[in-house]
Order: structure tokens, then sequence, then C-alpha cells
């Protein structure tokens, strides 16, 4: 919090909340300064089985609670006491027995919780929608140039603080803690308006929502966007899960940029791809360019390297398992590298990778699968597109062999290991790959044969065999040129979806060249 002057002195406080994280703290806190206590309901049965003295709103209101609870605090002396100014309003404040509250301490009903039980019916959901604590809140946030307002309980400790030093709390940090309490508020509500806006009336779903509220807080301010020019900063969702950058702990080396954020989510979607034997992905400009699994994650780091060593130069790379510090080790001497992310690293890779101090270093927990299937979401100039993520896993029984040639085990090993690196690399996408590595990409080409021939050209830079290997297409081809180019190149097996009008000509191309092809039936565009 900031610490300039101006600060007020608290005499009362008034506390409802449902979330009782570390009340205990804050009602010591508030003791001790000797400070008087209103309170409702569950809150101050709570506050005083703790032994602390507390007035009742309804006692100091005069009214009692009405209809269940759902009007508590919805009353003059309550709101009077929040939007009452000092000096402005003190007149007509005595004249009706409003005395004012200088300390507003609310967190409201669990909407959140409620809506996502699986058992939870629309009257459920109705029944949790706050009504006093929002008004309570909004009036304390407006009038906070006297009133101090509190709607997180990790903020208590901090509060309890600079009142035991200073007596009171600064206009700064009154004005920060307002600005949260409507971002609670405007979450809250917004939260309420998406999901009745994705119910009938019925209480049945609908697909999207007719009003989609998302909020972000600011999570760092970035030297720079995209280029020098343009001004960037690192929003995060509320509740960003494990295993995503926006709940990445960063514990060395320089600031992100905004690239290396953008890049290393690449990097880790895609290695979250694989869950079943240790993987490795280089990332740059937020295409993979080397990926590979192995028995353990330095043989993948090295394989996946050998892919495309000069890309792999100043790029980000991610992994699916513990970081060692045989690995780090292994990394720091073969390249140079902007982000390294994974789930976890043991003490010797950390004290290792401070070798290499401007080198960041991000721990991202372990993820759960699968991760939510949505909100994928894009900005265009006035409006956003919306969809689900692309988190569908190939089964065997959705390949379809329509070659005359039949895929050995290990191609089907590869080509299911190529279409999964596919998917998150740019369209148009081609992947060569052979023995659980990637052998070239081709990526974000207007041509699809284009990007094959860039496959195969990179392959041929980094010296790797292209013959013997597997190709995987993120779409169909819509004409055979495509397999003729990776006929080439020596492709021996080609996993795309099909679809296209040309199919038969496709067939017949991979037949000619005596090469095996199966059809996903499943597209994966990734613009």
């Amino acid at each position: 919090m900031a610490t300039t002057q101006n600060r007020v002195s608290i005499r009362r406080a008034l506390i409802s909340v449902s979330d009782k994280s570390n009340l205990q703290i804050l009602a010591a806190g508030l003791h001790e300064q000797g400070i008087e206590i209103l309170s409702t309901g569950g809150t101050s049965e709570f506050l005083k089985s703790l032994g602390y003295e507390v007035t009742d709103v309804s006692d100091y209101t005069g009214y009692p609670e009405m209809m269940g609870g759902r009007i508590k605090t919805l009353h003059p002396k309550v709101h009077g006491a929040l939007l009452g100014r000092s000096e402005i309003d003190s007149e007509v404040m005595a004249k009706n027995g409003i005395e004012a509250i200088d300390l507003l301490v609310v967190n409201l009903y669990p909407f959140e919780q409620t809506i996502s039980a699986n058992d939870c019916s629309l009257e459920g959901a109705i029944e949790n929608i706050d009504i006093g604590g929002p008004a309570m809140v909004r009036a304390a946030s407006k009038n906070h140039d006297r009133v101090t307002v509190i709607v997180n309980p990790n903020d208590y400790q901090e509060f309890i603080d600079e009142m035991a030093t200073y007596g009171g709390i600064s206009h700064a940090n009154r004005h920060i803690l307002a600005a949260k309490a409507f971002a609670h508020t405007a979450a809250y509500d917004g939260m309420i308006a998406t999901y009745l806006s994705s119910t009938k009336d019925t209480g049945d779903k609908v697909e999207f929502p007719r009003y989609l509220t998302t909020q972000y807080r600011h999570r760092s301010h970035l030297r720079y966007g995209e280029n020098p020019h343009q001004k960037g900063a690192f929003y995060v969702e509320k509740n960003a899960l494990k295993g995503t950058i926006g709940n990445a702990h960063h514990i060395q080396g320089k600031a992100l940029s905004y690239n290396n954020i953008a890049d290393a989510d690449a990097a880790l979607e895609c290695v979250k791809e694989f869950n079943d034997s240790p993987a490795c992905v280089i990332v740059k400009h937020a295409n993979p360019c080397g990926v590979a699994l192995e028995s353990n994650l330095e043989l993948a780091y090295l394989k996946a390297f050998s892919t495309d060593p000069t890309s792999a130069f100043g790029g980000v790379i991610a992994f699916n398992g513990k970081v060692t510090e045989k690995l780090a080790k292994t990394i720091t001497k073969k390249q140079f590298v902007e982000v390294i992310v994974a789930p976890e690293y043991d003490d010797g890779a950390i004290i290792a990778f401070k070798t290499k101090k401007n080198l960041r270093i991000l721990s991202c927990g372990q993820w759960q699968i699968p991760q939510q299937p949505w909100q994928m979401l894009k900005r265009v100039n006035g409006g956003m597109l919306v969809q689900d993520a692309d988190i569908l896993q190939l089964t065997d029984d959705q390949l379809t062999v329509v070659s005359k040639k039949q895929p050995t085990k290990q191609q089907l090993e590869d080509m299911k290991f190529t279409w999964k690196v596919a998917k998150r690399v740019k369209s148009n996408a081609i992947v060569y790959g052979k023995d659980l590595m990637t052998v070239g990409i081709g990526a974000g080409q207007m041509s699809r044969v284009v990007s094959a021939r860039i496959a195969g050209m990179k392959a041929h830079d980094a010296e790797l065999k292209v013959t013997g290997s597997v190709m995987a297409s993120d779409a169909f081809f819509p004409f055979r040129d495509g397999i003729d180019e990776a006929a080439a190149s020596g492709i021996a097996a080609v996993i795309q979806p099909g679809g296209s009008i040309r199919d038969e000509e496709v067939i017949e191309a991979a037949n000619q060249h005596n090469i095996v092809m199966i059809f996903t039936g499943v597209r994966h565009f990734n613009h």
C-alpha cells in the first residue's frame, strides 16, 4: 500500500463477512485500538464467540433482520453512517441519530462457490445474490475520503499494522482499498450477469452467455509491449490455475517482457499436450522450433535442441517435469535461453541457474488434466471472439488409414506425436518427426506446400535425416502437391484431417509414392 499522509482515525467499524478467514486477526487489532464494532448475523456470533464486545446492527438501527436475513443493513442509519461527509453532513447526521462508521469490512455472499457446485439450482444461485453487501461497499468506497473499506481478508494485517504504527489510515491507502472494493463488486455483479445470461429461466444452460463480463488483475508493468514504441502490462485472472503462466512464480532473472510471456505461454501449452513421457518444447516467436519425448528430461531437451539449434538460440524452453541440477547445467552450457518454465526445480537446478543472472526461471506448478475447456478470448477491433479451448485429445479409434500401405507401430506413435505438435504450430502448420522428436517444422505460411518445403529446409539445415520420417498437417491438403513435396523429402507417412473435395486425388498421390496416410477427421487451426 501507499504511505502518503492525510490519515483518518477509526472509532467505529461495521463487519459483515461470509468468508471469516483472518477475522480473528482483525478483531484482535480493532480491540487493541479500542474501536467499536457493529456486526450482523453469523459474523456477530463468531466475534462474540471469540470474546469480543459487539453491537448487533439491528440494535443500532432499531430494526430487526427481516425476510430471512434478506434485509439487515438496508437502513439510513447504516448508509448515512457510511455516506456522511465530514462537516458537510454532520448536522443532518446528528439530527437523525446517525453515528459515523469509519471502517467497513465486507465480503459478499459466496455466489461463485454456489454456482460451482454440480447440484446448484437457479433458485439456490439467486438466493446467494448479495444485495446489502454491495450497497454498503459502494457507499463506503464512494466516501473513501473519510471511510476505509476492506473486502479482502488478506488486507487485514497490513491495515492493522498501519493503524498500530500511525493511528490512522492514509488517504492514498483508502483510495487503493476503494478501487479494490469497486473491482470486487464489479466482478461480483459481472459474475451474476454472466451466470444469469448463461441460464434459461428453467435453469437449463445456454452454450454462450448473452453478456460476457471478465475481470483481470494488474500483475506487472512491462518495459514495453510487443515493440519498444508500444506500452505494455500483464494482467492475470483472479483464480489462475496451477500450470498456467498467469499463476507462474518468477524465481529469478530479469523482468519478463511482453514477448517473453507470450512465448512462455505458447511453450507451456504445447508441453502440456504430453503427459505420459518426459517432454521438452523450445519455442521461438510463439512457434515450437523443437519438441521431443524421451526417457528423461535431459535427453528430451537434447533432442528438441537438435531439431533447430539456430532458432533455439534466445528461445523459451518448457518442460513437463522437475528440472534437475544436471539438466540445468546442460542447458546453460548448451545455449543462450531467455526463459525456462517448468512445474518445479530441485535446489541444485536453482543454484546452477544463478550463474546466468539474467535467465528468467518460472515455476508454474503441476497442472490438472483436463483443464477448463473455455474461455479462449481474442480481441478484435470493436469486439471479442470467444471459443472453447482446443483440448481435444485424439484417440486411436478416430484414426482411419486411407492408404494402401499400413503404418508400423513406430510410425503410428510418431504420427500421434507430430499431430500434437502441429496443434500448437501457427497455421498453415507442417511438422516432420521421427522417433518422437521433431525433424522440421514449417509454420504460419499462406500456402501449405510452402510450409512443407520450409519443414524440409529446416531439417536440412539442422543436418537431420528426413527419410523415413512422418508428417503432420493441421488441416487437409487441398491439392496433391503437398504430398508430392513430402515424398520428395523422403516422408514415409502422413497424418492429416482429410475432408478436402480432392481427398481421392491426395490419397492416390500417397499410394503412388507408397506413403502411409491417416485421416483424423479433426482440424487444428491455430491463428
